[in-house]
């Protein structure tokens, strides 16, 4: 096996026991890339002389008898929302086409001091604004398991490029389901965190209430090695939960006997495809055999969530995209005539459709009148939303459901129906805002190939219990193990 194929756990040990360096690693991942990516169009940016330059780093620091950290030496991809010192951070857009950033996003200085490697920006939906990598302002992110479908969103790129071995693990965020769904549709382990529980600092704000980094991987254990990196308090986001971080690896030991799911009936209407009914129940009955116990729950107000969080989203999207005006940074248009006129033709250009849409639904909720008939009865709902979690979570350890109402869809397919798109992340969105962490993970293939997850949901901050299960039912399986050809140097 190529050693672009490994896990990180694996590659961890490999490079503990001295079989393998990081230079070597690092080599490998670039060569994948340069390979596969005109096919895939994960990533925006690749740099090479900086990768290998933290990969030499990373070797002389454990050859100097350093106890590094278990991401050390290994090439990572960030989503290109994560502010990275020195590196141009674009979030897809052609409004931040040209900028670099002073500083680095928490997740990523905790990375550097690890000695991790960055093997490049991954592509995303702009500004992290939709469900399909359709929405990028530079090019799409194809699905590595039949490139004629999107590879999800708005992490796509980050879902990509871990199922392409494009790079050993990646960070992505989750606003409304924008890391699990991915994950989902490429066949990769999508974990997004309580919301608190990795700093929020450096991450572009598209919803601050919503919006959580966490990661994509090839493994459940490396979601747990990953996780483990980037979590924790950080006084520079007052969003940020000053808890203590576990061993999540440790916590992944216990048998999941008696542990008891709940199955939402809400999750699993007549609207949920066959194929993805059928491998969720079958992900069900893996959990019967291991001697967990399964219950029906209800969680009445799902049918509510996605208005509820196309209000919330929308309008936090207004307040914090108003920044981009022109002045302080970003693009700018050479041809205005006055300020007024700058403003306008600034974000008229430099926004793509749907990041305009959503700007103007979220100032219309906003706006003198309807603020109370929208924004706040939304807030209002969210928190009913919350309560139906905490009722299942008072008789359940965990909640079980599919990812997604459907495999990866055709490029194309949904780009000229909104509702549609958006309709594709209603079994991710209630947990964005609850705030609750949860995990999707390889359970089968539809009938055309293409992957389909399973998501389990969990109570805050009991990540450790969310991948303890995730992992049991992961070495219960193979789904995980399996990869997609790709013709390397195919176009």
């Amino acid at each position: 096996m190529e050693l672009y194929a490994h896990t990180l756990s694996a590659l961890r040990q490999q490079l503990e026991q001295g079989e393998v360096t990081s230079v070597e690693i690092t080599r490998s991942v670039l060569e994948r890339i340069a390979a596969v990516d005109d096919r895939i169009g994960a990533y925006l940016l690749v740099d090479e002389p900086a990768a290998l330059a933290q990969a030499e780093a990373a070797d002389a620091r454990r050859a100097g008898g350093e106890n590094l950290s278990p991401a050390a030496g290994i090439p990572l991809g960030l989503k290109d929302l994560l502010s990275t010192k020195g590196m141009i951070t674009t979030c897809a857009s052609r409004m931040l086409e040209n900028y670099v950033p002073a500083y680095d996003a928490t997740v990523v200085a905790r990375l550097r001091q690890a000695a991790a490697v960055f093997a490049g920006k991954l592509n995303m939906d702009e500004f992290a604004m939709g469900s399909s990598n359709e929405n990028s302002a530079f090019k799409l992110v194809r699905n590595p398991w039949d490139t004629e479908c999107v590879a999800g969103g708005s992490s796509g790129g980050s879902a990509a490029a871990v199922a392409a071995d494009e790079c050993i693990a990646a960070l992505g965020s989750d606003t409304g389901g924008s890391i699990r769904q991915p994950a989902a549709f490429c066949g990769v382990v999508g974990l997004k965190p309580t919301y608190g529980r990795v700093s929020r600092y450096g991450l572009v704000a598209f919803a601050s209430s919503l919006d959580q980094i966490g990661t994509l991987t090839k493994s459940v254990a490396d979601a747990g090695l990953l996780l483990g990196e980037i979590a924790g308090h950080d006084p520079r986001d007052s969003t940020s939960a000053n808890l203590p971080v576990p061993d999540y690896l440790a916590a992944m030991e216990p048998e999941v006997k008696d542990l008891k799911i709940g199955i939402p009936r809400e999750y699993f209407s007549a609207d949920i495809h066959a194929d993805v009914r059928d491998a969720v129940q079958q992900a069900i009955e893996v959990f019967t055999g291991l001697g967990a116990e399964i219950e029906e729950v209800s969680l009445p107000h799902t049918e509510y969530a996605v208005a509820t969080y196309y209000l919330v989203a929308t309008a936090e999207a207004s307040s914090n995209l108003a920044r981009y005006d022109g002045v302080k940074y970003g693009y700018r248009v050479p041809d205005a005539d006055g300020l007024i006129d700058m403003y306008r033709k600034t974000r008229a250009r430099g926004f793509g459709p749907e990041v305009k849409r959503r700007i103007m639904l979220g100032t219309y909720a906003l706006s003198a009148g309807y603020y109370d008939a929208y924004y706040k009865k939304a807030q209002q709902v969210r928190t009913l939303i919350r309560q139906d979690f905490e009722q299942a979570f008072s008789r359940c350890d965990l909640l079980l459901s599919p990812v997604s109402p459907t495999p990866a869809f055709k490029i194309g397919e949904k780009v000229a129906d909104p509702l549609a798109m958006y309709l594709s992340d209603i079994l991710t969105i209630p947990v964005n805002l609850a705030g609750l962490p949860a995990i999707s993970v390889p359970c089968g293939f539809s009938r055309e190939g293409l992957p389909i997850g399973l998501q389990l949901i969990a109570r805050p901050f009991a990540e450790d219990c969310l991948l303890q299960a995730a992992r049991h039912y992961e070495q219960a399986t193979d789904w995980h193990l399996k990869k997609p050809e790709i013709a390397e140097g195919e176009k």
